[in-house]
């Protein structure tokens, strides 16, 4: 178990240098002041803030120094060719993609820089508390009161493989690394154990570790078998999972899906392609294990188990669950098993949730649709796609449209209750 530590001597960090292709995150139509808690982090009434979407890098040499010996040879690397262009070699299937270089500036090149090892000692492989801490000041600089963390970096590979052992093997190394990091600032840094899922056995075995451990939060590939989708693989809806759930609920932990995880998101080539494979390959295929858990029975047997969906955005939500609907009472000759506790969208109601940075039609569809209970907010932390280090305008460009008691359960009082965070009493008053 780690030790605790306290987090509130950490200053938050000076602004950040706004460069012209940012200057856009600063615009908003203000309205705030109206509200009864402010986006600002200087206001003597804030908001509570969590961020349910933020990102982790381990040191480049993590897994090599870590991982079983047997495994060292399969690990992803980086390979430069003989003009010096730089290609990523993916785990196993050998498969090569050219390194994109971009020359950035302002507070893009300190996104790219922020978020993991940043810390000379961490750099070398080491842990120490040195990472963490400027990370947590980035965050206070933002408003933000406790974060859910996911890999980043060279922890993005670890699902990336469909041998069960060598990607078990992986989840282990990051997950030691993420709690040695994280644990003792886990009030506010709330890290994410990886779970491989192509075995069961292997999964069960990972849960129960890392609930010892003492993560409050997993994450689960979007598709239990890396790759293209394959009706031979196992998958949530089948029965086959129902260990894995038994002990994910016996340990009272919540999972997650986050996007471009269960196989490679980089389908598309050429023209469009960075926008095809963002919409297309990545946010899409995280609507499968939503579907798979609402409709399959599995949380009729499971009722407690808790799940969200991880930088999916919102606004798809009350399509897709009047389609999911429409599909179990339409097709009803085919659906099965018979759901004992309403339609498929009922049960994304009591257990779901899905995470957004910015999302403008989610947000005019939630009331409305009755998902005040099921949306987080996120600032992506460090990512370009996210609010960081501007979330009060991004809020304030968005959240207006909301009543005083949904934007509290969407900016914060949602990720309380589904992953354990605490609130603090002067959020209460």
């Amino acid at each position: 178990m780690a030790t605790m530590l306290d987090h509130s001597d950490i200053t938050p960090s000076a602004p950040v240098e706004v460069n012209p292709a940012n200057e856009w995150r600063l615009s908003t139509p203000g309205g705030s002041e109206k509200w009864s808690r402010s986006p600002y982090p200087d206001s003597d009434k804030k908001m509570f803030m969590i961020s349910c979407d933020t990102h982790l890098a381990p040191p480049p040499k993590l897994f090599a120094e870590r991982i079983e010996p047997q495994y060292k040879s399969r690990l992803a690397r980086v390979e430069v060719d003989s003009d010096g262009v730089k290609y990523m070699v993916g785990l196993d299937n050998g498969r090569r993609e050219r390194i994109y270089e971009v020359a950035l500036e302002g507070e893009d090149k300190y996104r790219n820089i922020a978020g993991g090892a940043r810390s000379e000692s961490v750099m070398r492989g080491l842990v120490d508390d040195t990472a963490i801490r400027l990370r947590i000041a980035d965050q206070l600089a933002d408003g933000i009161d406790g974060e859910l963390i996911f890999p980043n970096g060279a922890g993005q590979f670890v699902f990336g493989t469909t041998d069960s052992d060598f990607c078990a093997a992986l989840c282990r190394v990051y997950n030691d690394w993420a709690w040695e990091l994280c644990g003792p600032y886990k009030n506010f840094c709330n890290p994410t154990a990886t779970i491989a899922t192509s075995s069961v056995e292997n999964a069960v075995a990972e849960v129960q570790r890392v609930a010892k451990l003492g993560f409050r939060v997993l994450t689960l590939p979007c598709k239990p078998i890396f790759g293209p989708s394959d009706v031979s693989h196992i998958n949530y809806n089948l029965p086959v999972f129902d260990p894995l759930w038994a002990a994910i609920t016996e340990a009272d932990l919540a999972i997650t899906f986050h996007v471009s995880t269960g196989r490679d998101p980089r389908t598309s080539r050429g023209n469009g392609g960075a926008v095809i494979n963002y919409l297309c390959h990545s946010l899409i295929p995280t609507m499968e294990p939503m579907a798979n858990l609402c409709a399959s029975g599995v949380l009729d047997r499971f009722p407690t188990l808790r799940f969200a969906l991880i930088e999916a955005g919102i606004g798809w939500i009350p399509w897709a669950l009047d389609a999911m609907d429409e599909a179990y009472v339409k097709h009803h000759f085919w659906s099965r098993p018979k759901l004992k506790n309403g339609l498929p969208s009922d049960y994304f109601r009591a257990n779901g949730a899905s995470t957004f940075s910015e999302d403008r039609s989610g947000l005019a569809l939630i009331e409305q649709y009755n998902l005040q209970n099921n949306a987080l907010w996120a600032n992506d932390y460090p990512h370009h796609e996210g609010t960081w280090p501007h979330s009060a305008q991004a809020l304030e460009r968005q959240m207006g449209v909301l009543n005083e008691e949904t934007r509290a359960k969407v900016v914060g009082l949602n990720a309380a209750r589904m992953f354990k965070f605490d609130v603090p009493k002067k959020y209460k008053a």
